[in-house]
């Protein structure tokens, strides 16, 4: 499973249930994030560039900088100390994060600095008073009895303004004013097992959300109406792409990997080397695809199969960002680790 996962106390990285254990986070919410000498060694779990900046997130509410391709880095405030799973920029400006405890922060200084917009205590706030069917009030009790313990694992950004956080047990909240306010979009996402929400993808007006047991929805307007889409196994999945050109892959437990060319009504399974969970998938400068498994391997996509790169094993890798001319950063329980820009050849 999602090394993210595993630090929420998910039985992960095993193949095991997908069941989130519950602890309080409430003091971690009002809580920043301490200081530490190296936060390229964190455990990390996310990253993506701001402009020539590299951005990187994980435990404990770590913001990690990086002005020089990831040689050097620094530390930046963050107003919170739980753990952090995943950052977009949509500019060079403009950029979020979320994480667990329903957190959500956004920065307009390139990541210098980071404001809290949303948390599990005010998402279960939002939901009460949006709930409008006897239904969407006991989910939204419920979201109140249970606190603030539930993590945001995914997060998609039209621009500055427009922002959709997804997590656990279906949470789904929307912005349209940067994160001032938020509409709970549960009531819109074919989802009625409130199963875990792991992937959110974007491609103009065409949006994907994958996750738990299979599954799948996607919006054709952008994300005024989602239906459910056809998954071609049961397995969770943990990764995914979707491009421009309407191509889908989507991966997950024990080395599934599965594209669609034609938006999901057929998929062909690719051939995996090794069955082991993917968790990772990122797109190079070249539009190549990347992928990263449980198991330390680092696989670019050749045709129909799965070829490892010629680099050491990652221990645990939970992201890959591909920097334009130079080296593949992944990040993980060992941080930011570099693969030499000669393995991706």
């Amino acid at each position: 499973m999602r090394l993210s996962l595993l630090l929420a106390a998910v039985c992960a990285a095993t193949g095991a249930g997908p069941a989130l254990a519950r602890s309080p986070v409430g003091d971690a919410l009002q809580r920043p994030a301490l200081v530490v000498k190296a936060p390229q060694r964190a455990v990390l779990l996310a990253a993506a560039q701001a402009g020539a900046r590299t951005v990187a997130v994980g435990e404990r509410g770590i913001v990690a900088l990086s002005d020089d391709r990831g040689a050097t880095w620094r530390q930046a405030p963050s107003p919170v100390s739980v753990t952090l799973t995943m950052v977009r920029f949509a500019d060079e400006q403009h950029g979020v994060a979320v994480g667990h405890g329903g957190t959500v922060l956004t920065s307009d200084d390139a990541g210098a600095s980071w404001r809290l917009r949303l948390d599990g205590r005010r998402l279960a706030e939002i939901a009460k008073a949006a709930a409008t069917t006897p239904e969407a009030q006991r989910d939204a009790e419920r979201l109140l009895a249970d606190g603030p313990d539930k993590p945001f694992l995914d997060v998609l950004q039209w621009d500055a303004k427009r922002l959709l956080a997804v997590g656990a047990y279906g949470l789904a909240f929307y912005s349209d004013d940067g994160g001032e306010r938020w509409t709970p979009w549960m009531d819109r996402l074919p989802n009625p097992k409130a199963l875990h929400w792991y992937v959110a993808r974007r491609a103009g007006d065409t949006l994907l959300l994958a996750g738990e047991q299979g599954l799948l929805a996607r919006s054709l307007d952008g994300g005024r109406s989602f239906q459910p889409m056809h998954s071609p196994y049961a397995g969770s999945w943990f990764a995914g792409e979707l491009r421009a050109d309407g191509q889908t892959v989507l991966a997950g437990l024990r080395g599934n990997v599965w594209r669609s060319t034609d938006g999901g009504t057929q998929w062909t399974q690719l051939a995996s080397p090794v069955p082991a969970t993917i968790t990772a998938m990122a797109v190079d400068a070249s539009g190549g695809l990347l992928l990263a498994s449980q198991a330390g391997a680092v696989l670019r996509l050749q045709g129909d199969a799965l070829v490892p790169l010629k680099a050491p094993p990652v221990p645990m890798p939970s992201a890959l960002l591909p920097l334009q001319g130079g080296p593949l950063l992944t990040l993980g329980v060992a941080g930011v680790v570099p693969v030499d820009a000669g393995a991706l050849q």
